[in-house]
């Protein structure tokens, strides 16, 4: 989905984020957190804002926000599905969760819905081994799910949410984003994207 046109994207996020670290390249992996926060994801325009103000070359801004996992350069919607698909998952239905969330929003893994509300992902552990088969939306998770429980769960997710704002209008804030508050060093750290591999979760 094409994003808005330049000359009226909304770059007061970021440009606010960009002011409460300085303007300091040294902090680009937590500007970028905080910017995706903001957006949902990290439009082209917005890396190139990052970049002019940090005054760094735009390929260095990429650099960094392919190789960690938790950086998306793809428009998600305002709900964030992921799927655990670890062992202990996977083996107690992780795979029937998928498809009934295929089903039921008519997409597939990694892409998002036509209103913007759900994207679906799948990851390599969720932690919550004992609750499998587990599921998050946003920062709750789900647990001893099923297909039928995946169907409410998402029916009440789409009843309480309103419709998403377009890119450039400015995206609401993710679910469990962390208080302005905190330390950039109470943030979890990104995870690169190279050597992942399947956990026990």
């Amino acid at each position: 989905m094409p994003v808005a046109d330049v000359e009226t994207f909304d770059f007061s996020k970021v440009d606010r984020v960009l002011e409460k670290y300085h303007c300091e390249k040294s902090w680009l992996v937590m500007i970028l957190q905080d910017t995706q926060g903001q957006y949902n994801w990290l439009p082209r325009p917005v890396l190139e804002r990052v970049a002019e103000r940090l005054g760094i070359s735009i390929s260095q801004v990429y650099n960094v926000a392919t190789f960690y996992a938790s950086f998306s350069l793809k428009e998600r919607g305002q709900h964030i599905i992921k799927v655990c698909d670890g062992t202990a998952c996977h083996l107690r239905g992780a795979t029937w969760l998928r498809d009934a969330i295929v089903r039921k929003l008519g997409i597939k893994e990694g892409e998002t819905t036509p209103d913007r509300l759900f994207t679906l992902e799948s990851v390599a552990c969720l932690g919550a081994c004992a609750l499998a088969p587990v599921m998050t939306v946003g920062s709750t998770i789900h647990v001893h799910m099923t297909p039928e429980k995946v169907k409410k769960a998402l029916v009440l997710y789409r009843q309480a949410s309103p419709a998403a704002p377009r890119v450039g209008a400015g995206a609401a804030a993710p679910e469990g984003k962390m208080s302005p508050k905190k330390t950039a060093r109470a943030r979890p750290k990104a995870q690169p994207k190279s050597g992942r591999g399947r956990r026990s979760g």
